[in-house]
């Protein structure tokens, strides 16, 4: 068995569930399941056999620090001006979609009993379903979740995620849906965009880039975390660096958007947390409290769902564009861009990237306020 205090064994047990993550992304596997699911649940086996530690420092030191670092790294590309600027019609859908998120965390609040951990969950999915697993990551610190919390959160809605994508894959073939949305947008002008001149994703990997790029993330944190417990508020630090992010984002948009390997690094600190909390979670509260919560996440999928095609048949908004914008929302902007591209709707892959990347920037605020209001 691997002792608490051993770094080095933990560390290669964190980095090869990432590894093994990442692998199931791209491999076959990958188009059925999430990486994220893998993570969570082998880290967890491991732990509950008494192979690995349950409890750790090293835990505690990457459930403090990567995250908040992760977050500068991926929102260094939200130029709000930019996405505004050409995500047309799929902004307003998205923007739907969003609230259509915050009415199906409330519905489904008040119908089950989910507890003293209610709030906390009800902000996290919010965040989740409008931003992403960043989202959810900042949400649960900023709400104070236990490991345990977020990974019965975070298991059960990697699993709602996947039937989500399924749904958004399938119903431009359902007759009764695609009769009564039209399948062109008749409200606004359509416009086709170059993926590659925009925020397409570079693999070269610049290590000038990627120093700097850490450099610049640390540095947000560091102010951000003295601005919030100077004015007395270092619980909400997560979302000081949020709004520092955006700011330097968006006042340096030509820099930020030639780095190389940013959004890689903090994808990689994020599954490094994913290890963590699989590998502290107790297996006996997973099974006797996840199915409560996956039936909470179908409530909020099914009325953001119905509440999209509902406005965009009343608003004769586009099904392409109503499916491309809930896909921002729901799963995130690299597979609302696999849909796109599969459906062969390539004039939406960059609106849709952009509607995601919109949600990463405001998906953290709403999901503290949704807590903070229920609690």
């Amino acid at each position: 068995m691997i002792t608490a205090d051993n770094i080095f064994a933990i560390g290669a047990l964190l980095f090869g569930l990432a590894w093994l993550g990442f692998w199931i992304d791209v491999s076959k596997l990958g188009k059925k399941t999430s990486g994220v699911i893998w993570v969570l649940v082998v880290g967890m086996l491991l732990s509950n056999i008494g192979a690995v530690p349950l409890k750790s420092p090293v835990y505690d030191f990457v459930g403090a620090n990567l995250v908040p670092l992760a977050i500068p790294l991926l929102l260094f590309k939200a130029d709000l001006r930019e996405i505004f600027t050409k995500s047309g019609a799929v902004m307003v859908t998205f923007l739907i979609a969003s609230c259509a998120t915050v009415a199906g965390v409330m519905l489904g609040f008040f119908i089950l009993d989910l507890g003293e951990i209610g709030p906390k969950v009800a902000g996290v999915y919010a965040g989740a379903w409008i931003g992403g697993a960043v989202n959810m990551l900042a949400v649960s610190q900023a709400v104070q979740m236990t490991p345990n919390e977020f990974s019965l959160s975070i298991s059960a809605s990697s699993l709602v995620s996947i039937l989500a994508l399924y749904f958004l894959l399938t119903i431009p073939s359902v007759n009764f849906i695609s009769r009564r949305i039209t399948s062109d947008n008749g409200s606004y002008e359509r416009q086709t965009y170059n993926v590659s001149e925009s925020i397409e994703e570079k693999n070269d990997f610049i290590l000038s880039h990627v120093s700097g790029a850490l450099a610049l993330s640390f540095f947000i944190c560091w102010i951000a975390k003295s601005i919030s417990e100077t004015l007395g508020y270092g619980q909400y630090t997560i979302l000081a660096i949020t709004a520092l992010t955006l700011l330097v984002a968006n006042l340096f948009p030509r820099i930020l958007k030639n780095l190389r390997g940013d959004f890689e690094i903090g994808m990689l600190l994020m599954y490094l947390f994913f290890a963590v909390v699989g590998a502290g979670t107790d297996a006996t509260a997973f099974i006797s409290n996840a199915p409560l919560l996956f039936i909470f996440g179908l409530i909020i999928i099914f009325v953001h769902l119905s509440m999209v095609l509902v406005c965009a048949r009343l608003l004769k908004i586009g099904l392409p564009e109503a499916i491309i914008a809930s896909g921002a929302a729901l799963v995130g902007p690299a597979p609302t861009a696999a849909i796109a591209s599969s459906k062969g709707w390539r004039h939406l892959i960059t609106p849709g990237i952009m509607c995601g990347i919109f949600g990463y920037a405001i998906a953290t605020f709403i999901g503290v306020s949704i807590s903070a209001f229920l609690g």
